[in-house]
């Protein structure tokens, strides 16, 4: 076994309101698979695990245990509390060199307004962790840092133990068979509210109709039941095979596990260079080619969905304009296409002001007119009245931000929720004037279908 080591830094730096002793050790390693690495903390991590991967698969991050936790049920402020305690735990690393510095993972719910009690009743609006053993795959290498944070000063043992912990991960990573996992068996299919959903559809489109707005994404949810309990390892492992093309992620909350594979990124941040994209406007895909290419085509020439989109390019880049220097877009849209659905994709460039960071942008861009509407204002007001659902993480932002500002957001849509035996889907759609219910949805079966699949169901129309 190949292994690189770097130092261990024991700090005595500032918290927010108390002293900490930090630690930190790096190993580079060869030959070891992410998933068999998330895998390896089923004992003694489970419900305190992530895991992440970019849509160009350049990028991967795997979370074991909580070494720092950020959280908060705040509403207005919750941005500038995670950004402000992060900097506050992040300043006291950058001075350290040579080392794979922390990054911080999680992500906040679509709104802190939403009251309804359901599978999110006990998440915070706010859920940010620095992982106990983080493992970086970047440039064909693998890094494997251990973090600890301690109010004692002397934690040779308890830096021993890691240690001797995190090779055992390590071992078991490297040598272990990765299972290959069987569709688990779905005993329950129910499509909470869907009556509710379909006359909503029928409500929004005459407010907007009367000007109270112009677009508003509803959503909605399946509930699935499934003869026995189902493992994050299982579920990871059927949505990386089955969607590449996407952005991976999966965090776990006690015994929560919300996953997904997203096409759509939020912003990105990489040495002061941010990029964020226009995912708005969809079809399905076509049973051959020709079919495909002629869907395509449609799509690009569809006035509803060319304006849907539309509202996504202005707001992203009026967003960038107002905190970056120069900002890049081209003319038009492309497609997107991925296994179950084609967009609409227009990409957004620019560099950052000197004073902005990536989750001032985050905060700033979220939710999107693809996701939230159009104004955003009076859009979330319809949402909180006609959805009969808490989005929790669905369609909000999800990703990392590391000590330097660099990171990545998605949008976390083509998404579950797991608890033990059940499993919640979500999917929703832009509503304008002309949107009638049954075309709306139509297209939120499209969109659940990855996760679906992932889960061993299928859809009337599916072989």
């Amino acid at each position: 076994m190949h292994q690189k080591w770097y130092h261990t830094t024991e700090l005595k730096v500032g918290s927010l309101d108390s002293k900490y002793f930090y630690a930190m050790e790096t190993v580079e390693v060869s030959r070891l698979s992410a998933l068999a690495f998330f895998a390896a903390g089923e004992h003694a991590y489970k419900g305190k695990r992530f895991y992440w991967q970019n849509r160009e698969k350049t990028f991967t991050l795997v979370g074991l245990g909580h070494a720092y936790t950020i959280k908060n049920n705040s509403k207005q402020t919750r941005y500038n509390e995670v950004e402000n305690e992060w900097r506050s735990f992040a300043q006291n690393f950058k001075q350290v060199e040579g080392e794979i510095l922390p990054i911080l993972f999680g992500g906040f719910t679509f709104d802190t307004e939403n009251e309804v009690i359901d599978e999110w009743s006990n998440f915070p609006s706010s859920y940010f962790v620095v992982s106990t053993h983080q493992l970086v795959i970047r440039d064909d290498k693998a890094y494997i840092s251990t973090y600890l944070v301690s109010e004692k000063e002397n934690n040779e043992q308890r830096l021993a133990e890691l240690r001797k912990e995190r090779d055992s991960l390590i071992h078991a990573a490297q040598v272990k068979e990765v299972k290959t996992y069987e569709k688990p068996t779905l005993i329950g299919f129910s499509e909470p509210y869907k009556e509710d959903y379909l006359k909503s559809i029928e409500q929004v489109t005459s407010l907007i109709k009367r000007n109270e707005a112009k677009k508003v994404v509803i959503a909605r949810s399946l509930a699935l039941q499934f003869e026995k309990s189902i493992t994050s390892l299982q579920i990871l492992s059927h949505v990386s095979n089955e969607q590449p093309e996407s952005f991976l992620f999966g965090l776990e909350h006690d015994s929560m596990l919300f996953y997904g594979a997203s096409p759509e990124r939020l912003v990105k941040v990489n040495n002061g260079q941010a990029y964020s994209s226009c995912v708005a406007g969809s079809i399905k895909r076509g049973a051959t080619a020709d079919e495909d290419e002629q869907f395509g085509k449609g799509l690009l020439n569809d006035a509803k969905n060319l304006g849907e989109h539309a509202y996504v390019v202005d707001m992203i880049t009026k967003t960038f304009e107002e905190n970056c220097e120069y900002v890049s877009v081209p003319d038009g849209p492309t497609l997107l296409k991925i296994r179950d659905i084609q967009h609409l994709f227009t990409p957004v460039e620019g560099k950052l002001n000197k004073n902005t960071s990536i989750l001032q942008l985050v905060k700033s861009l979220h939710p999107t007119p693809a996701l939230g509407g159009v104004p955003r204002k009076e859009a979330m007001e319809v949402i909180r009245k006609y959805e009969p659902m808490n989005r929790g993480l669905y369609a909000a932002p999800i990703g990392w931000v590391d000590a330097a500002g660099n990171g990545e957001f998605a949008v976390a849509i083509r998404s579950a929720t797991l608890i033990q035996d059940k499993a919640y889907l979500y999917a929703g759609g832009g509503i304008v004037a002309d949107s009638e219910p049954k075309s709306e949805y139509e297209e939120t079966l499209v969109k659940f279908r990855p996760m679906l699949r992932a889960l061993g169901g299928k859809l009337d129309d599916e072989s």
